[in-house]
Formats: C-alpha cells, sequence, structure tokens
C-alpha cells in the first residue's frame, strides 16, 4: 500500500504502478473474460510508445465500458495524491535539463513512461515518444516537444481528469446503445469526424468547430444530401459580425472574395450604392460564387437537417487541419478530406462511385446527390473517454460545459519564443 510518508517521487512511481497494474492493453477488441477493457502500458523500445488507434467509435459500449474502469483506476490514482505539477520549462530531444527528471516522473505518473526510465536528466528518445504519447491523447501536435501547451495540459490536476470522466460517462451513455449500422460522429471538443460502419470505424476527419462565441450545436440529425460546386449564401449573423467590419475595412472586400449582393426582387446591387457605416447591408442578399478555391464552402456541402442554419462543408483553408486549436467556424463544422467522406456516405447511393463525384467536382458545376438512405448524424460533446486498448484521451472543455471552473486550455494557449 501506498503511504502519506512517501515521497512525492515515490508517490509518482507508485500511481505508475498501480496504471500498469490494471493489466496488458489488448488490441481492437479488448476485453477481458468478465467484458472489462485491460489496462496496461509496458514497452519495449522508445519506437512502441505511441497510442493505438482505436477502431471502436466513440460512441459504443466498447468505449463506455472502457471509460467506467478508467475511471476505477483515476479514483485510485486520485486517492494516492494525484501526479506531480511540472515546473515551467521548454524541452526538446538531446537537452540535459533538472526539469528532465520531474517530466519523467510526470509521465510515468499518467502511464505514458515506464517506471524504470524515472532518474536520467537527458531527454532522450524514451521521453520524446513518451511526450508525442501524451499530446496524441491530449489532441495536440506530436511533435515530442514539452512546452506551453504540453506544459498546460499536463498541470491538470488528476481529479479534475477523473471529474472530466465521470460527467462524460453520462453523456456516452445518454445516447442509443445501438446508434445505428452506418453512423457518423463529429465530436466538437476533439474537433474530429467519425464515419463508422458495423461497429467500426472506417474513416477520421480533422473539423474546424464553431468558435466559442459560435458554438456547434450539440444535437442528433442525419445527412440527406450534398451539394458539389456550392453557392454561399451568407447568414445575416455574418453579414453584421464580419461583412460589414471587413467592408469598412476594405471596400474592395466583397469583389475580392466574389461576393455578390442581391435585393429582395433577386436584382445584383453594386457594393458602392449600401452605406457600410449602418445596418443597411443586413436588407440584402450576399452570394459567394462557386469556385473552391476561394468559396467558402470548397467544392462540397453536406446538408444535415436542422434548426440551427448549420452542416458540413469543404473550405479551401486546408492548413486550419493541421492546427491544434480549431474553433475557427461560424458553427458549421469544415471536414478534412472531404471526397472520402462524401464517397462513405454515397456508398450505397447508385451513380456515385468515388470516378463520379471526382467529375461532378471538377466540371465546376452545380450538381446535387441525394442519398438513397440518410445517414445519422451525432454532434456530440465529449472531453474524457476511454479506448479498449487501454488510452485515455481528453480533449480541452472549449466551450466550458463539463462545469470544472477555468481549466486551463491548453490548445488555445500560444507557444512561446
Amino acid at each position: 500500500m501506498i503511504t502519506r510518508m512517501l515521497s512525492r517521487r515515490d508517490v509518482a512511481l507508485s500511481l505508475a504502478a498501480l496504471w500498469v497494474g490494471m493489466g496488458q492493453a489488448q488490441a481492437a477488441t479488448a476485453e477481458s473474460e468478465t467484458g472489462q477493457a485491460e489496462w496496461g502500458q509496458s514497452y519495449e523500445a522508445a519506437a512502441t510508445m505511441r497510442s493505438q488507434r482505436s477502431s471502436a467509435p466513440i460512441l459504443s459500449q466498447q468505449t463506455i465500458m472502457a471509460t467506467e474502469q478508467a475511471i476505477e483506476m483515476m479514483r485510485m490514482v486520485v486517492a494516492q495524491g494525484g501526479w506531480p505539477q511540472m515546473p515551467k520549462a521548454k524541452l526538446k530531444l538531446g537537452q540535459r535539463d533538472k526539469a528532465v527528471v520531474a517530466l519523467r516522473q510526470r509521465l510515468i505518473a499518467s502511464g505514458d513512461l515506464e517506471r524504470n526510465l524515472s532518474d536520467s536528466n537527458i531527454f532522450d528518445s524514451y521521453v520524446e515518444a513518451a511526450v508525442r504519447k501524451f499530446q496524441e491523447r491530449h489532441g495536440l501536435t506530436a511533435n515530442g516537444e514539452f512546452g506551453t501547451q504540453t506544459l498546460t495540459a499536463m498541470n491538470i490536476p488528476a481529479d479534475v481528469r477523473l471529474r472530466q470522466l465521470e460527467i462524460n460517462l453520462v453523456r456516452l451513455k445518454s445516447y442509443p446503445a445501438n446508434p445505428g449500422f452506418r453512423f457518423v460522429t463529429a465530436n466538437i471538443p476533439a474537433a474530429l469526424v467519425e464515419t463508422v460502419e458495423g461497429g467500426q470505424v472506417q474513416t477520421r476527419h480533422a473539423a474546424g468547430v464553431g468558435k466559442i462565441d459560435r458554438q456547434s450545436p450539440i444535437m442528433t440529425t442525419r445527412a440527406t444530401d450534398i451539394n458539389f460546386n456550392p453557392f454561399w449564401t451568407v447568414p445575416a449573423s455574418i453579414i453584421r459580425k464580419d461583412l460589414i467590419p471587413k467592408m469598412q475595412a476594405d471596400a474592395n472586400y466583397l469583389t475580392d472574395n466574389h461576393i455578390r449582393v442581391y435585393d429582395q426582387h433577386g436584382q445584383e446591387v453594386q457594393p458602392r450604392q449600401i452605406n457600410w457605416r449602418s445596418d443597411e447591408a443586413t436588407r440584402y442578399v450576399f452570394r459567394q460564387d462557386t469556385g473552391g478555391e476561394f468559396n467558402s464552402l470548397g467544392f462540397v456541402r453536406i446538408n444535415i437537417a436542422n434548426p440551427y442554419g448549420v452542416y458540413m462543408h469543404d473550405t479551401p483553408a486546408k492548413g486550419i487541419f493541421g492546427d491544434d486549436f480549431r474553433f475557427v467556424s461560424s458553427g458549421c463544422m469544415r471536414i478534412q478530406n472531404v471526397r472520402d467522406y462524401v464517397t462513405w456516405l454515397l456508398k450505397d447511393t447508385p451513380g456515385w462511385s468515388r470516378e463520379q463525384i471526382d467529375a461532378a467536382i471538377a466540371s465546376g458545376q452545380r450538381v446535387d446527390a441525394r442519398l438513397s438512405q440518410t445517414v445519422p448524424v451525432y454532434w456530440i460533446y465529449i472531453t474524457g473517454w476511454a479506448t479498449p486498448e487501454g488510452t485515455l484521451e481528453f480533449r480541452d472543455d472549449i466551450y466550458g460545459k463539463d462545469g470544472l471552473g477555468a481549466v486551463p486550455v491548453a490548445a488555445a494557449v500560444q507557444e512561446q519564443d
């Protein structure tokens, strides 16, 4: 048993022993004879120290069972004092620094590094691999360097992480036990979309989701049809918040972005005819021409039935998908590798092979495709869960829905030189 007489270092090592003692992680169908996911972190080389990408959907009984067991494990971790706080430091491969010892102990405490690698002050390949593993589990760029964002995520206390798991277990259990044979899950805090078929994840797509002040809604809906080379009609909220200020700053903004203005009779109006120092612009319709290189919807729009006026779509700004902080939209969801996504959606719709999808996009013409069978789509808000392979996943509570107070948002922290 661990007692309060142990040093902080010993507590950290002992917590890792608790973590490892939960069992050896299995692949894909990792469940014990009692139906519980097994846990373990055992590495033979730095190259193997990576989170296993699970084929289990986040909306599944496997995830619920794994999260239940993770909660029991985390309760033991919290009862023994949690994990140590890291000092501020900038560390990377090859450095020698006393802070590396503290970093090793922190990584051991959360199961990202083996406990027999605790003493060295050198940032070696084992530490780098463990940092990458930690970063992957927290939705950060896995560059293996210890910087401000990783520090922020590491210094969120164990009791907060436990509470996150407990809150999110309730959320996970609120969804149907059988979400469908084919369905889509869009996890807003993770900015990630999964397509699921037959209980297995088929594709994953990074996403750009709603800003903190323009949040993507939590909802259950269905994908109904797809527009190739769509026009974009600018919502009234964006006219007020974005277009009017941009036109005040640059009179050529609409022209440069291929946005046309129409009156209530459908007649085109020249931007210079509008008083941009008033709210006159809100009386008009603004529509952006088709064109994947500049149109805000890119080449594809996926329509989903909902009362919020949001949808899923391509984007010409592909660079956002490489960012940690992808809370960039006005509520809609931008999808990485959108052609793969719509190919999966249209899989059972006659006349829409990948070649036909590519041809429709290449035509440059507005083309619509209605799904022969609508597909359930779940926009969910899950900030903490576990996989059957034994990986604990956490994401920033970007919208503050967990109710845990002012928990730092690691992905929003700017790295300092």
